[in-house]
């Protein structure tokens, strides 16, 4: 997957600089200005209106109350070759800075990242290294890919609940959370039809609610639904398939990550997106999924005459109390944040808290010195990932938008697409070969900039973009050939891939059918967040 994410970013890089070189910097752009003020700067020393020494010389003139003209006071200044060449000096680049350099290990150079996109280079080593050759390449100024970084980063302060929430998923992960919840679950479904696919299906949208990973949601239960839902006799590919397509069925719920990430890089002032609306908004879409899936495992069910669970009173007892201090879990992250009692930032606070406190002093699940720094480092690593992914790809983003991509794309879909209906089919296919070929991290930031000019073009709310955007890329995540659902399944339980694709397709099937709900019933992501908070609607023109 790593290797067509590359070659997808690589490409789409070598394009916007094939698309600058024909047509140029487009009005407005960083480079576009650079160039105007280094042309302006070059007619303006016979003008005398643009060299920063002649404005000194001339104010000067008028502040001493002379009475001599601009043009008399700078025939008789002298001004030093040093100074114009400071002035010079702090003057940005423009292109002619580039004329007479040779640029002849360009090709090379790109030559060089496709080649370690196709070894299966990470990610962000590619993004940043075709960042910077875009920058130089179009004429711009590298520095931009660092300056990009800093001003976004710092002011995104939401980023800091990723680390929280990533910590308090992997405690649970690695303590009998799991083992604790699943007990649960099947004391209190276990006599309905289906009842331990739903329990499969509602714990695997808990942890990865809180991972915001599908892999480790996979990694983590696999080995603990998978053997109970064969041995109460479901079919093998089913509950391949299952729990393939469950492992990323949480990125709509709160406290998700990857609607943290989105919320923080589509929010525009003229297109607002505010986290704790698309927290509200995915409510409704997920459950909707969760239902689609839970429907055919009561198929499924039936169908191979699954085994029911009877229902006793006193097993439900035993599991309540045993799960006692993580059921109130949910409740907390969301009577807090939709009350208005904590921010984001605040919630992960708590949450890895009280996550904390109860995997190593209640249930002593985990050691404070043996268990917990290991904890610490794993989700760390995968916390550096994001932000290292981040910070290439907003490199790259910025010079798709210094060179003006979205507002030629938006040119070239007015074309061919003239209504919002025929803008949603071009949508979900172009996302879900995105969510196939990236992880949802990159996707996020570097297609999002891109799809939003266009979103508002055609009317459609921004909040409605963010549930149909990552909900196309959580089914990505199952999309073969290449859906990295598939391949960590395959690893996991240790099955060849083509048995995971032959296993995820009806669930695929299912999981498209949902999204076309979603899609084109604006009303099902809507329609909470406009009852619980009015003050949020975008009217669009």
């Amino acid at each position: 997957m790593c290797r067509w994410s590359s070659l997808l970013v690589s490409f789409l890089c070598m394009a916007a600089v094939t698309v600058h070189g024909q047509t140029g910097p487009t009005e407005g752009s960083p480079t576009s200005e650079r160039s105007a003020g280094g042309d302006a700067a070059a007619e303006g020393l016979d003008a005398g209106s643009n060299s920063p020494m002649i404005q000194a010389v001339a104010g000067a003139d008028e502040s001493d109350g002379g009475t001599e003209s601009s043009e008399g006071s700078l025939a008789g200044a002298e001004i030093p070759d040093d100074d114009l060449g400071a002035s010079d000096a702090n003057e940005p680049w423009d292109d002619e800075d580039f004329e007479g350099e040779s640029h002849w290990w360009m090709p090379f150079a790109w030559l060089g990242v496709i080649l370690f996109a196709i070894l299966g280079g990470p990610l962000f080593i590619v993004m940043g290294g075709a960042a910077l050759l875009a920058f130089y390449g179009s004429g711009g100024e590298s520095m931009f890919v660092i300056t990009e970084l800093y001003g976004k980063m710092s002011s995104a302060p939401t980023l800091l609940a990723i680390p929280l929430f990533t910590f308090a998923g992997y405690l649970m992960a690695e303590g009998g959370t799991s083992r604790r919840l699943l007990g649960l679950s099947r004391t209190v479904l276990g006599w309905a039809p289906g009842g331990l696919s739903i329990v499969a299906l509602m714990t695997c949208a808990f942890f990865t609610a809180f991972t915001g990973a599908s892999g480790v949601t996979i990694i983590a239960l696999g080995g603990l639904l998978f053997p109970a839902l064969v041995a109460d006799g479901y079919p093998e590919d089913y509950s391949l398939g299952l729990l393939t397509a469950c492992g990323s069925l949480g990125l709509l719920f709160p406290p998700s990550l990857p609607i943290i990430l989105y919320g923080i890089v589509a929010n525009r002032p003229d297109y607002p997106t505010n986290i704790d609306d698309l927290w509200i908004a995915g409510a409704v879409p997920g459950i909707l999924l969760v239902l689609v899936l839970s429907g055919y495992g009561i198929y499924m069910a039936r169908k191979s005459k699954v085994q029911l669970v009877p229902f006793k009173t006193a097993d439900v007892k035993v599991a309540l109390r045993e799960a006692a201090w993580e059921i109130p879990l949910p409740i907390l992250v969301l009577v807090g944040i939709y009350g208005g009692y904590f921010t984001a930032n605040q919630a992960a606070a708590v949450t890895a808290a009280y996550v904390l406190v109860v995997q190593v002093v209640i249930y002593k699940d985990l050691h404070i010195w043996r268990d917990v720094p290991r904890v610490a480092r794993d989700s760390m690593v995968l916390v550096g990932g994001i932000l290292i992914i981040l910070g290439a790809a907003l490199g790259l983003t910025n010079f798709l938008i210094d060179q003006g991509i979205p507002d030629q794309l938006l040119a070239l879909i007015r074309q061919y697409i003239h209504s919002r209906f025929a803008f949603f089919v071009a949508l979900n296919i172009f996302l879900l070969l995105v969510g196939c070929l990236m992880d949802i991290f990159s996707a996020i930031i570097v297609v999002v900039p891109l799809i939003t000019p266009l979103a508002k073009e055609y009317g459609v709310d921004p909040i409605h973009l963010g549930i149909i955007f990552l909900t196309n890329l959580e089914i990505g995540y199952l999309t073969p050939p290449v859906g990295i659902n598939l391949f960590i399944s395959s690893f996991r339980f240790k099955r060849p891939v083509l048995t995971l694709y032959r296993a995820s397709i009806p669930f695929l099937i299912l999981l498209l059918g949902g999204l076309i709900v979603i899609t084109y019933w604006p009303g099902l992501s809507l329609g909470l967040l406009h009852w619980l908070r009015p003050e949020s609607i975008v009217v669009l023109p």
